[in-house]
Parts: C-alpha cells; structure tokens; sequence
C-alpha cells in the first residue's frame, strides 16, 4: 500500500521516455583534416563515433573506415564512414545537434562546399521516411551516387530501404558499383 497521494507506475500511465517514438538514422562521416588535439583523420572519426554515442543519442552500429578520393577544389584525401544510431530527436533536431558537433570538432561554415573540413556529419537515411525542408533533405539527395557513402552503409544497414526508390542499399550499391561510378 502506498502513502496517501502517491499512485504506482500502473496508475501514473507511461514515463515520458516510455512515449517518446525512438528515430533510427543512417549518419554518414568524414573527415580530411588533422585536429590540432584529436590528431589524424582517422582519429578524429574515432572521436566523432565516441560523441556520437553520446546523450541524447546511441550507436548501435558503425562501419569501418574507408579512404576516398575528394570531390571538388579539395585536395585532400577523406576517411569516410557510417553509422546506424538511435534516438529521440526529429530530423531537424538532429541536424542541429550534428552541427554542434562539427563545431565543437573545430568545423566553421565558410559557405562552401566540398572544401577540407576536420569532421562532416550527414543524415543519410530515416526510420520516419522522407523529411523535406529548406535546410535539410531525408534521404540525402546524393548518397544514391557516392560510392564514399554506400561502401560504409553497406556494411550496417544492407537491407535498409531508399524511401524513394523502394531499392536496399545493397542494390543501390550493386547499381552504382555496375555503372562504374567513383563519386
């Protein structure tokens, strides 16, 4: 029996964490750049999968790293990788929460694109589907075409479904390794 005014989990209904929908994501990673702290790209993703796996969200699986060559006026060669996180947060949340990251990694938004950055981080895929908005399209726009993405996705998420062309990212990967496409 419990004091006068205090109910049992039964009569109080669900915690708010109990009614809050859990989001899986597809996070694609990159880094060309050293730290002047963390060191090496190689090891700025080893530290970018550490924040990743950090409140308010979780890493429940992560590919190994791979080189690519750049596209655009950069130079430098990339590490990519990928990984399959969860969390509360909606699409847009998210992007603002991976945006800190890269901040806090030393990323500053020169307005250009393809240039040398210590840590990029892009929302892939969505458990939700589609998201369309301004500032962010789920899924991305073209990670169909970048074999620097779908050789690390594939490694965690092959039977993942492209919202929009119905395809695995395993056949999308199969498509893009016969069209003999290196972007």
């Amino acid at each position: 029996m419990l004091p006068s005014g205090l109910m049992s989990p039964a009569e109080r209904g669900p915690s708010v964490s109990e009614t809050q929908i859990i989001h899986k994501y597809v996070i694609a990673l990159g880094s060309n750049q050293r730290h002047p702290k963390i060191g090496t790209p190689v090891s700025v993703m080893s530290a970018a999968l550490e924040a990743l796996n950090a409140s308010p969200l979780r890493v429940l699986a992560h590919s190994k790293y791979v080189a690519s060559r750049p596209i655009g006026p950069s130079l430098r060669n990339y590490v990519n990788a990928a990984a399959l996180i969860e969390t509360t947060l909606e699409p847009d949340k998210l992007l603002r929460h991976l945006k800190g990251l890269e901040a806090r990694f030393g990323r500053r938004n020169s307005g250009q694109a393809w240039r040398a950055r210590v840590l990029d981080l892009d929302i892939i895929l969505w458990s939700g589907g589609i998201w369309a908005e301004p500032k962010l399209s789920v899924p991305h726009r073209l990670f169909r075409n970048r074999t620097f993405v779908l050789d690390p996705v594939v490694t965690i998420a092959p039977d993942w479904r492209d919202p929009i062309s119905g395809l695995s990212i395993r056949h999308l990967k199969v498509r893009l390794d016969r069209a003999g496409r290196q972007s």
